[in-house]
């Protein structure tokens, strides 16, 4: 694991973005945002490497703005 700043804040910010992408798909019932969610608070803690891991937070993030309809 890497314990990082960057890591750290990226895995805390990703990870908070992915709660609140899964509340609402579960509140609203939609299965993207469930599944994109999933994966912001999953894949911080398989990823080692700081630019994959925002490359891959900041993709998956704007994900969610294009499935939201």
């Amino acid at each position: 694991m890497n314990f990082g700043t960057a890591n750290l804040i990226g895995g805390f910010i990703f990870g908070s973005i992915g709660f609140v992408a899964f509340a609402y798909g579960k509140r609203m019932h939609l299965w993207q945002p469930i599944f994109i969610g999933l994966a912001l608070m999953i894949y911080p803690y398989f990823v080692n490497n700081d630019i994959v891991l925002w490359a891959a937070g900041i993709a998956a993030s704007a994900s969610l703005w294009f499935v939201r309809n």
